[in-house]
C-alpha cells in the first residue's frame, strides 16, 4: 500500500516554466509598526527586467494579485505565474497587466505547528493594505487584491475572514493550489485543529455573506501524496454558486496529475491559471470584474468544460454564414470528411427531419483544435441554405486530440439542420465525423468486480465498434476504498493510419475526470479509484467514455486491485497509524504488568504484544459506539456526558471509513510496534555491550532512592528550559537521558555480573590446581550465597529492561509526535529563543518529573506496590480510548501516555 502510494503514478507529464528574463524581487517597505510586530515576515513585488526597473519606484498600474507560499514555502515560487503573466501582457500591448505580489513566511513550517497561522493571516491582512495603498490616486485604483494560496497559504487566505475587522470586499478572487481544506494532513497540535474548526465553521455559518468571494481549488491527484485530493475539496456545505474545486486531471489542456510542489510551476497549470486571470478583467474598470457570475463562467470555461473556443462573456444568439462557401447536404446517418490542402471552404448540412424518430442523439468531433466556430444549428425549414444560425460550437468540449459535441436532438426542437463548416485549409490536414445515435444503443453497463475478488475474478465486455463513442457505466462504484485496474485491449480490421483513441474516466459528482490516449490498435491499462466518494444524495453513475475509431473492436476487462485498495487506505487513514502503533505498545504493556503480578516476572516485548495485543480487545467495543451515535437518544447521553465525538463516526460522515479498515491498520500498527521493539532491544545490547567493552568498570554504583536533590535540580532545570524554550526540546534531552543512563545502565549491570560470574569459574578452576582441596562449609556457604545473589540481580535487571524497554517504546512515539515543534522552534530560533504558543510545555513538565522517577526505579518496587493491580488494568481502556479519540487528533496521544506512565511512578512511590 505503501508502494502503491509513494510510487505507482502516473509520469510527471507537466512542462516546466522558465524566466525569459533574470527575475528580480522588490522588497516593499512595511509600516514601522507592521515590521516590528511581523520582523520574520516581508512584502516582494515580482518583475523581470525592464519591467522590473520600472517598477522600482512603485508607480504601479496593473492588477494586483498577492501569491502565499504553502509550508515551508519560499516567496520565490510565485515566479512561474509572474512570468507567464508578463509575457502574456506583451502579447496584449500592456492593455492590461497584473502585478505579483509575495509574501515570505520564512519558510515557517506551518504543516506541522499550527501556533503560527493566525500570526501569518493578520499578515497577510497588512499586507493587503499596503498593496493597495500602493494604487492610491491611480486612474484605474484597484479596490480589492486577488489571492493565489499554494498549501496551507491557500488556507491563511481563508482565514482572512474569519478576522474582526477584515472587510470581505477586499478579496474578491481566491485560487488555491493543493490547499488541505477539509482538515490538517497530521492534526499534530491543538492550535492547528483549532484553526481549521474557526475557518470551515466561519466558512458554512457565513456561506451566504461570501457570495461575492468566487474560490478555486485546484488539487494535484495521484501524483501529489502529501496532500490528498479528497482534503482540497471544498466543504460541501459552502457556497455552491461561488466555489469550484477540481483535480488537475482534469483541468482542459493539462490532463496531468501534479505532485505538492510542481503544482505551482507546471506550465499546462499556470497557463490555465494565466488566461482566466485575463478573461476575467473587465475592460471598463481595467481590474478584475464584480460579477460574481462572470466570474464563475470564466473559471468554468477554463478549468472544467473547455470548448475550445476563446472566453465571451455574451455570445451571439445568431450567427451569419458568410462566405462563397458550396454547401453539400449530407442525409446519412453517419460520416466522414478529411481535409488536406482544401483550396474553397465547404458547409456540410445534415437534416434532422429524417432523424429524429430513428435517433435521440448526435455527436460530431474534429480534430482540428483551433478556437474558431465549426459547426452550427439553422431553423430554416425548407432551404438547403442557411444564412442565419445559433452557434453550437459553444456545445463543444475540447480533448486532447479532437474537440467533440454531443447533442440530444429532444433539447433542439427548433433546428432543422445541423451546420458543419470547412474553411479553406492551406497545408492542413485534419478529419471531421459525424453520427447519428441512440443513447441505449452506446451506453453499457459494466458491474465492477467485489471487493474481495481479490483481482481472482474479472468483469468483462466486448464492443464492435461500429460508432465513434461508447459510454461505459460502472455499477456500483462510489467508495473511496474500491480500486480497479481497467484494460482496454483495441483492434482494428485494417493497418490504416487512424485517430488515437481518448478513454476518460468521467465522475460525475466531483471534478476528478482523468483522461487517457492510447494509439490504435493498443492495450491500455487505466487506474480506477476516488478522491471523494459518492454523496448520499447523488445516484449517477461514474462512466468509462470511449471516444473511438469506427471500424475497430473494444475489449474491457475490469479487476479489483488488491495493491490500489491498501494504497487507498493508506492514503486516507497513514496520518492514523501512530494511534494504532501506541494502542498496541499499551496492550502490551498492561500484558506485561498483568505477568508481573501473576509470576514475579516481567514477560519479554515481543512474546507479550503476540500474545496481548488483538484486535477483538479494542475494535468490538469502538464500532458498537459508532452504531449507537446513529440514534438520537445515544447521543443525547453521550453529549450529557460531555464526551466528544469519536472520530471513526466523523469519518463515517465523510465516507472516508468502514470497518475493515480499522482492522488492517490495527495489525499494521502490531507489525510496527512488533519490530520496533525488536530494534529497541537490539540497539540497547549492542550499545551497552560497546560501552562496557570501552569503559570496562570495576563496580557498578547502584542508587535506590528514587528522589534526591541531584535529582530534583535536573527536574527544575529541564522544567525551566520547558518554560523558558521549548517544551519538546525539553522532552528531547530527557529521552536521551533517560535512553542513556537508565537502560545502557541495565544492559551493563546484566553484562557486568554475567562476565563477574564466568570470571570467578575461571580463577577457580586454575587456584584449584596449586591448592590442597579443603574448603570449610562456611565457605562453600558464602559462594553459594553470592551466586543466589548474582542471579537475583540478573534477574532483575531483566525485568527492569523488559518493562524499561516497554516505557521507552512508549516514550519515543511522544517525542516523534512532539517533534515537528522541536523541528519548527529550532528553524526559528535565531529570532525567537522561547516558542510561544508552546502545545506540549505542559505535558512536557509532568513528563520530566516521570521520567527523572522512572530513570531510578527497578521492576522489584512496583511488585509490592498497592496499586499495580490498577495500573494493569487502565492500559485497555485507555486503549480503547486512543482508537475512539486519537484518530484526528493525534496530539492527544502524549496525554493517554503520560497517564498510563504516571500510574507507573506512583507504583514505584506507593
Amino acid at each position: 500500500g505503501v508502494r502503491d502510494v509513494l510510487f505507482l503514478y502516473e509520469e510527471n507529464r507537466c512542462s516546466m516554466t522558465y524566466m525569459y528574463e533574470y527575475p528580480e524581487y522588490l522588497k516593499i517597505k512595511l509600516p514601522k509598526k507592521t515590521a516590528r510586530r511581523y520582523p520574520v515576515y516581508e512584502l516582494y513585488l515580482y518583475g523581470e527586467g525592464s519591467y522590473a526597473d520600472e517598477n522600482k519606484n512603485l508607480l504601479l498600474t496593473g492588477i494586483p494579485v498577492l501569491f502565499l507560499p504553502g509550508n515551508a514555502g519560499s516567496y520565490k515560487q510565485v515566479r512561474s505565474l509572474g512570468s507567464i503573466a508578463l509575457r502574456k501582457a506583451e502579447d496584449v500591448d500592456f492593455k492590461y497587466h497584473f502585478n505579483f505580489f509575495s509574501v515570505n513566511f520564512n519558510e515557517e513550517l506551518v504543516a506541522l505547528y499550527g501556533g503560527s497561522l493566525q500570526r501569518q493571516t493578520k499578515f497577510v491582512h497588512e499586507c493587503i493594505k499596503v498593496i493597495l495603498k500602493l494604487y492610491r490616486d491611480r486612474e484605474f485604483a484597484p479596490t480589492s487584491v486577488a489571492i493565489v494560496g499554494h498549501s496551507m497559504g491557500g488556507l491563511v487566505a481563508r482565514a482572512l475572514l474569519t478576522l474582526k475587522n477584515f472587510k470581505p470586499e477586499l478579496i474578491n478572487l481566491l485560487i488555491t493550489q493543493a490547499t488541505p481544506h477539509v482538515a490538517p494532513v497530521m492534526p499534530l497540535d491543538k492550535y492547528l485543529t483549532d484553526f481549521y474548526t474557526a475557518v470551515n465553521s466561519h466558512w458554512i455559518l457565513k456561506a451566504q455573506d461570501l457570495r461575492n468571494l468566487t474560490t478555486l481549488s485546484v488539487a494535484g491527484g495521484f501524483r501529489d501524496y502529501q496532500v490528498r485530493s479528497g482534503l482540497t475539496f471544498l466543504p460541501r456545505l459552502s457556497q455552491h454558486d461561488s466555489a469550484l474545486s477540481v483535480v488537475s486531471s482534469a483541468v482542459p489542456r493539462a490532463w496531468a496529475s501534479t505532485d505538492h510542489l510542481s503544482i505551482v510551476w507546471c506550465k499546462e497549470l499556470i497557463l490555465a491559471t494565466i488566461r482566466a486571470f485575463f478573461d476575467l478583467v473587465d475592460e471598463n474598470t481595467r481590474q478584475i470584474t464584480e460579477d460574481p457570475k462572470k466570474r464563475m463562467s470564466v473559471l468554468n470555461h477554463h478549468f472544467v468544460r473547455h470548448p475550445a473556443k476563446i472566453f465571451e462573456e455574451n455570445p451571439e444568439a445568431f450567427t451569419e454564414l458568410i462566405g462563397a462557401f458550396m454547401w453539400i447536404t449530407v442525409k446519412a446517418s453517419k460520416w466522414t470528411y478529411t481535409v488536406h490542402n482544401d483550396s474553397d471552404g465547404k458547409y456540410f448540412t445534415f437534416p434532422l427531419a429524417s432523424h429524429r424518430k430513428s435517433y435521440s442523439h448526435v455527436y460530431c468531433e474534429n480534430s482540428m483544435l483551433d478556437t474558431s466556430s465549426w459547426i452550427y444549428g439553422c431553423m430554416n425549414s425548407n432551404s438547403s441554405v442557411c444564412l442565419e444560425a445559433t452557434d453550437l460550437s459553444w456545445r463543444a468540449e475540447l480533448l486532447p486530440t479532437t474537440k467533440v459535441v454531443i447533442l440530444k436532438l429532444q433539447d433542439y426542437p427548433s433546428l432543422s439542420h445541423i451546420v458543419i463548416q470547412v474553411p479553406p485549409a492551406a497545408g492542413n490536414k485534419y478529419t471531421l465525423d459525424c453520427e447519428f445515435f441512440k443513447e441505449d444503443s452506446r451506453t453499457v453497463q459494466l458491474p465492477v468486480t467485489h471487493l474481495f475478488s481479490l483481482g481472482l475474478s474479472s468483469s468483462k465486455i466486448l464492443l464492435n465498434s461500429t460508432g465513434l463513442l461508447y459510454n461505459v457505466q460502472l455499477q456500483h462504484f462510489n467508495r473511496i476504498y474500491q480500486a480497479f485496474k481497467i484494460y482496454i485491449e483495441c483492434h482494428c480490421q485494417s493497418l490504416k493510419e487512424r485517430k488515437p483513441s481518448v478513454y476518460r474516466l468521467h465522475i460525475p459528482w466531483s471534478h476528478e475526470d482523468s483522461v487517457t490516449v492510447a494509439k490504435v490498435p493498443s492495450f491500455t491499462e487505466i487506474s480506477a479509484k476516488l478522491h471523494i466518494a459518492q454523496p448520499q444524495n447523488d445516484n449517477r453513475i461514474p462512466e468509462l467514455n470511449i471516444y473511438s475509431s469506427s471500424d475497430c473492436q473494444y475489449e474491457v476487462i475490469l479487476k479489483t486491485s488488491l495493491l490500489q485498495i491498501l494504497g487507498q487506505i493508506i492514503r486516507f487513514h497513514a496520518g492514523t497509524l501512530p494511534v494504532y502503533v501506541v494502542s498496541n505498545i499499551l496492550l502490551t504493556y498492561g500484558g506485561q504488568l498483568r505477568t508481573l503480578i501473576s509470576t514475579g516476572q516481567c514477560s519479554d516485548f515481543s512474546l507479550e504484544i503476540v500474545r496481548t495485543a488483538k484486535p477483538y480487545k479494542v475494535e468490538p467495543l469502538i464500532s458498537i459506539v459508532v452504531f449507537l451515535q446513529r440514534f438520537d437518544w445515544f447521543r443525547e447521553i453521550w453529549e450529557s456526558l460531555a464526551l466528544p465525538e469519536v472520530d471513526a463516526a466523523v469519518l463515517s460522515s465523510q465516507d472516508a471509513w468502514f470497518p475493515l479498515v480499522s482492522l488492517i491498520l490495527f495489525l499494521f500498527g502490531t507489525g510496527i510496534a512488533y519490530w520496533s521493539g525488536v530494534f529497541f532491544s537490539t540497539f540497547l545490547r549492542l550499545f551497552s555491550s560497546l560501552w562496557l567493552s570501552l569503559m570496562r568498570p570495576t563496580v557498578l554504583q547502584k542508587d535506590n532512592k528514587l528522589i534526591t536533590p541531584r535529582r530534583l535540580c535536573g527536574v527544575l532545570s529541564l522544567a525551566l528550559i520547558s518554560w523558558t524554550t521549548c517544551g519538546a526540546f525539553a522532552v528531547f534531552i530527557i529521552y536521551l537521558q533517560y535512553l542513556f543512563k537508565k537502560h545502557v545502565h541495565v544492559f551493563m549491570t546484566f553484562s557486568f555480573y554475567f562476565q563477574g560470574s564466568d570470571c570467578s569459574k575461571e580463577t577457580s578452576q586454575n587456584s584449584s590446581v596449586h591448592t590442597v582441596k579443603t574448603t570449610s562449609f562456611s565457605d562453600s556457604t558464602s559462594k553459594e550465597t553470592q551466586s543466589l545473589s548474582n542471579s537475583a540481580t540478573i534477574a532483575e535487571a531483566i525485568n527492569s529492561l523488559r518493562m524499561h524497554v516497554t516505557v521507552l517504546n512508549l516514550f519515543t512515539w511522544i517525542m516523534l509526535l512532539n517533534l515537528p515543534s522541536l523541528i519548527y522552534w529550532l528553524k526559528n530560533l535565531r529570532y525567537s529563543v522561547r516558542l510561544d504558543p508552546d502545545p506540549c510545555r505542559s505535558t512536557a513538565i509532568i513528563l520530566i518529573c516521570i521520567l527523572e522517577i522512572l530513570m531510578n526505579s527497578s521492576s522489584s518496587e512496583m511488585k509490592s506496590s498497592k496499586l499495580l493491580k490498577i495500573a494493569a488494568k487502565v492500559p485497555l481502556p485507555l486503549s480503547v480510548a486512543l482508537l475512539a479519540f486519537g484518530q484526528m487528533h493525534l496530539y492527544k496521544v502524549p496525554h493517554f501516555v503520560t497517564f498510563s506512565l504516571l500510574l507507573h511512578v506512583l507504583c514505584c512511590i506507593v
